[in-house]
């Protein structure tokens, strides 16, 4: 159990507005199920910012002036963490899903808690996937509106040919999609493979586009996201904290 004795910081500490139970399972570690016993129990108190005691329920939505106390010792979330994973193949990046292996199951349990994938890759693609516990950081990765780019080694089943390329970089018209894709950098590393840059994140984007084009992808592998680039130190299945310049190049901290 995390705890900690009042102090004066801990009397004006700032609550991001979320629900109570999203609040003290990221505080203690313990599970969403774990946390509405806890609840049910009576051990968590909350208080507005006048000093008044409110219904502890699961579902209420916090504020930032409230405070949570845990059998009378104020709970504080640890900060946001950051980390980059080398996903395999055959890997999801769900948080949880029956039939496969996901990356959260490629870390240790008493990392996994509170952590997501800010976006996701398919089943049988491999590369830089970032994992995070702040949601606001990782809807700026993600969002369409702002465009992270998002850079992949595409392995071809047929040779590359100018004329690929060329469409490949001014956009193309993806199959049950009229918006024609946004323009690409394309870089051809030999007939049978090339990396490709998008700032989009469309269904199986780079399958579709190579599709649309008159070839088919073998192998893909994200190698960068923004200007974060997958350490090649990390092997297939290993993860490591982002440093603080990596997650600043995606955007400040939620």
């Amino acid at each position: 159990m995390k705890q900690c004795p009042p102090t004066p910081d801990d009397e004006g500490a700032i609550l991001p507005a979320m629900r109570l139970d999203y609040y003290v399972a990221h505080a203690t570690g313990l599970t969403r199920k774990q946390v509405k016993t806890l609840i049910r129990s009576g051990a968590i108190q909350v208080f507005d910012g006048a000093g008044g005691e409110l219904p502890a329920k699961p579902e209420r939505r916090l504020q930032t002036d409230m405070r949570v106390l845990w059998e009378g010792r104020p709970l504080r979330l640890e900060g946001h963490r950051y980390l980059m994973l080398h996903k395999p193949v055959g890997v999801v990046c769900s948080t949880d899903d029956p039939g496969h292996r996901t990356v959260l199951d490629l870390l240790p349990g008493d990392q996994r808690a509170g952590l997501h994938a800010a976006g996701r890759l398919d089943l049988d693609t491999t590369g830089l996937v970032l994992l995070t516990s702040d949601g606001h950081w990782s809807h700026r990765i993600t969002s369409p509106q702002h465009h992270c780019s998002k850079r992949y080694r595409v392995t071809t089943a047929e040779p590359v040919t100018r004329t690929q390329v060329d469409a490949l970089s001014a956009g193309v018209v993806l199959r049950d999609d009229p918006r024609p894709t946004r323009q690409a950098h394309v870089e051809v590393v030999d007939a049978l493979c090339l990396r490709l840059t998008i700032s989009e994140g469309r269904y199986h984007q780079v399958k579709r586009m190579l599709a649309a084009v008159g070839n088919r992808v073998v192998a893909l592998h994200r190698e960068a996201v923004g200007d974060v680039v997958l350490d090649p130190a990390l092997a297939p299945g290993e993860w490591r904290p982002l440093t603080e310049a990596e997650q600043k190049r995606l955007g400040p901290p939620g």
